[in-house]
């Protein structure tokens, strides 16, 4: 092996390589612009989320949250693997902010609260 002052390693398509000391720092630049990674913004990871990390960030119980995405009023669960299932926390927490919203829209508009005479169960007549 031929010493090298530079620290260079050599070149792969058209790029100088480095030694791995001398790569730049990841968060930098000039890491960024590094041939490997795509240059159209977000790597395409996304994070998922487990049933017991599930129930930590919504307290609901199981049947509820099952029901729910039956109807289409929560994220889908989508399987991993035949014993594996994991839901996309973004998709969960944005799920959190459309019924944080609409708590707080619902407050503004009616402050009373729901109307208990139209409950089928013990109505309140009054």
């Amino acid at each position: 092996m031929e010493n090298n002052p530079t620290g260079n390693i050599g070149r792969v398509n058209g790029t100088e390589m480095r030694s791995p000391s001398a790569l730049p720092l990841p968060g930098s630049i000039a890491y960024g612009n590094l041939p490997q990674f795509p240059k159209h913004g977000v790597l395409p990871f996304r994070r998922t989320i487990r049933r017991h990390e599930l129930h930590q960030i919504v307290p609901l119980a199981e049947t509820t949250i099952y029901e729910m995405e039956q109807r289409g009023e929560f994220p889908r669960r989508f399987r991993l693997t035949a014993r594996c299932v994991v839901w996309d926390l973004e998709e969960v927490e944005a799920w959190i902010e459309g019924r944080k919203q609409a708590s707080r829209s619902a407050k503004t508009n009616s402050s009373s609260g729901p109307d208990v005479r139209l409950r089928r169960h013990r109505p309140v007549r009054g």
